[in-house]
Order: C-alpha cells, then structure tokens, then sequence
C-alpha cells in the first residue's frame, strides 16, 4: 500500500493503483525530460554554432536555447552548403525548433528584428523565435560607453553588453517584457527535451577566464540552468574546441606577435580565422592541452569535438602545446592519439571524441 505524496495519509493506493497513478501524472505534466548542452572549451569561435545545428538535425529536441550573452555572439551555420551567420538567435530555427533567447541573455532590439528578417527572407519560420521576457535590453548609452570606454582596452565587440548588464546587477536596468511584441515572448515553460547553445568560450567566462580580458555573463554549462531546468536533468554536455587555439580581441596570453609566425599566419588564412561578429583577424596559437584538459574537467564535458581538423591538415603542421613544452607529431594520427591519451588519463568524464573535419557534420 503507498500513500501518493501530499496526501498525508488521507487515503491509500494498492501496489497496481500506484503505478497507474504515477504513469498517468508523467504522461500528463509537461516537464523537462533531457538537457543536452553545447559548451566552448576555449576562447570562442570553435564551431558551437555547427554542432548544435547538427545535434538539431539528427535529434529531436522541443527546444534550442541560448543561456548567456547577447549579439557579441556570431555562430556560423551551414545547411545545404549554404552559409549562415547568426548573433542572437539559436542555431534550432534553422531545423523547425522553437529556439529561445533565455533571461540571462541580453538582447539588442534593432540588432535582433535585422537577424529576424534575415531569417525570414531565407525561408526559416520566425514565429519559432521566443525571447524570455526577463532577458535585459542593451541600449544605445549601452553600446557608445562600450565603444568609447571599453572597446580600445579590453578588446570588447563595442555591442554594449558589459554596461548591459552592469545596469542588470545594480537593478537600473531595461526587461524584453517592456519593449519586445508580444509575439516574440516566451512564456518561460519548458518540456521534453532541450538543447542549449553556448556562447563565448571557457577562458572568456567572467570567472573564469583571463580577468579583465573577459566576456561579462557565464559561459560555462551550469548557466544553463539559468534556463529553468535543475542540473540533475543534463544528459549530456558537449565540449567544443579547435584543432588549434584563436582569440579575438585583446589578451596577454595572445600576444600579437603570433601573427607575425608564418605556420600560424598560414593556418589563420587557411581557417579564415576572422571574427564572425567583429571581422577582426584572430590571433592563432598551437592547441593548449593543458588548458583544455582543465576547461574539459571544469565543464563536466561528457563528449569532445575539436573542429577544424581539415584545417589543420591543410597546413600539414601537427603541434599542441603540454606541460609548458611544443610537441610535434608527424601526422594527424599521432595528434590525435595523444590528446586522446592525455584527455582521458585527466578526466574520466568523457566517453566520446569526435574530430571533425567538415564545416556541417560532426
């Protein structure tokens, strides 16, 4: 005999009422069942964007959501072989997913109506697009203290995304529910499964990466939660990075002098190593395997990809950086096998590697 919570012993259910009971109350809540996560282990650009309109394509999630940032994001998508470049709007739209902007975003209203039409003239169903109406509003104040404060010093998109959410944490600031069409906001409820899109990098995360030199919202995987799902429901968390490291903006530990070294200028051209969001040329070092085994250990990722590996093969230079040392390996193979050895003596966390050689399939 059990007794279904709540009801204090009024009344009691035999053994076969009692699986009845619990089957028909799954059957009818609408609640999260999944979480997959797409989290960058390095500084950004490493293909989250792709990997999450992959996992769109071959799974079937209820929704795609970005947890952080705002349109100082640039994710490039290709479907078909055709290319496309989003700011703010989760790469789910481009698979028939409704595709979430989530409160701890901040959201530019001109910058997101322009990616909207874009969408829209591309064929892709913009009525998928909801934004939390929670989510904080960058003004242009926002966006001139940026560019004449911030953008010169610490390398900043100049999109007004720090002064954003300065206001958020003081409490001055301005909510989606205030300024965006009805149409477009979510009404904060989640079920089934659900897929969230990173933004940023590892090492661009406000606490933990190279400080001042650092985005201003959460980049790792628990920000998801942020979402309104408890941690216990993630399933998976996908780590992404590049077969070699690149930065964008300003950082110590990227010196510009590494553009002045000819095997990494050739794998920058090689990549088309510019930012999506900036166009600025990124700068280019040898993968650090020691600061992804951390990144990898930190984020909880339970599969690696590393993109770019066609690049890297291009280039016909094998090299990673570990233990303060430049290793080189003679082929790809080899490269491979090692950050595959030492990745897994770190961690035992992730099951799955994938190397990825394509700018659409994992």
């Amino acid at each position: 005999m059990f007794c279904p919570p709540g009801n204090r012993g009024v009344f009691y259910l035999t053994n076969a009422e009692y699986v009845l009971y619990y089957k028909d109350k799954e059957e009818n809540m609408e609640t999260v069942r999944h979480v997959d996560i797409v989290a960058d282990l390095s500084w950004g650009d490493t293909g989250k964007g792709k990997i999450t309109s992959y996992l769109s394509r071959n799974n079937k999630y209820d929704f795609v959501c970005r947890w952080a940032g705002g349109n100082n994001a640039g994710h490039t998508v290709y479907i078909n072989g055709n290319k496309y470049k989003t700011h703010l709007i989760p790469s789910g739209i481009f698979h028939g997913i409704t595709s979430i902007i989530g409160p701890a975003c901040v959201i530019n209203l001109d910058s997101f109506l322009e990616e909207v039409r874009y969408l829209s003239d591309n064929g892709f169903d913009t009525s998928l697009i909801k934004v939390s109406p929670r989510a904080h509003v960058v003004t242009d104040e926002h966006i001139e203290e940026d560019k004449t404060k911030l953008a010169k010093t610490l390398g900043t998109t100049s999109k007004g995304i720090a002064p954003c959410y300065r206001d958020k944490m003081a409490r001055t600031g301005t909510l989606a529910k205030d300024v965006i069409a009805d149409e477009f906001l979510w009404d904060e409820v989640l079920y089934g499964d659900v897929l969230c899109e990173g933004a940023q990098g590892f090492y661009l995360d406000i606490d933990w990466g190279n400080y001042p030199y650092v985005t201003s919202s959460t980049t790792l995987p628990y920000g998801a939660c942020s979402l309104g799902f408890p941690p216990q429901k993630i399933r998976n968390i996908w780590g992404i990075c590049k077969a070699y490291d690149t930065r964008s903006g300003v950082d110590p530990l990227f010196p510009k002098t590494l553009l002045q070294d000819d095997e990494l200028a050739k794998l920058g051209d090689i990549g088309m190593e510019y930012g999506v969001t900036t166009g600025r040329r990124r700068v280019c070092n040898w993968l650090n395997l020691d600061m992804l085994i951390k990144a990898a250990e930190i984020s909880g990722a339970t599969s690696l990809v590393i993109n770019k590996c066609d690049v890297l093969e291009e280039n016909g230079v094998y090299k990673c950086q570990y233990q303060g040392k430049l290793v080189t390996f003679e082929n790809l193979a080899q490269m491979k096998m090692f950050i595959c050895n030492k990745l897994t003596a770190a961690s035992n966390l992730i099951k799955d590697y994938y190397f990825s050689h394509s700018p659409e399939e994992l």
